[in-house]
């Protein structure tokens, strides 16, 4: 699975990062280490990190600046409307290419 697993989670990371941030704020490492421990170990932490600045750049997620332990301030997200929006679109997407699949599969293509 590897080489296609990984072109796959390329073009639904956006997704991915999206419904974790649904459900709560989190930070860039936070997300990496919650999707490894859901079985996504192939993400690296600099892929989800440049995701979130592209959320951020785009106006799908707020950002807020926390005081860190060790080190700089962490950026935590958090999910707003705009993102709520792009993420329902990605959900509708995500079902109907699943559908199509599904059909493909049992041999209705």
């Amino acid at each position: 699975m590897g080489k296609q697993l990984t072109e796959m989670l390329k073009g639904i990371l956006e997704g991915i990062v999206l419904a974790v941030l649904s459900g709560r704020s989190a930070y860039g490492y936070e997300i990496t280490a919650w999707l490894r421990d859901q079985g996504f170990a192939d993400i690296a932490e600099g892929t989800v990190y440049a995701v979130l600045v592209r959320f951020e750049r785009r106006g799908l997620v707020d950002v807020e600046k926390v005081p860190s332990e060790k080190g700089p301030p962490r950026k935590v997200y958090s999910l707003n409307g705009q993102g709520r929006e792009y993420l329902d679109d990605f959900w509708r997407t995500w079902g109907f290419l699943a559908d199509r699949l599904d059909k493909l599969r049992e041999g209705g293509g």
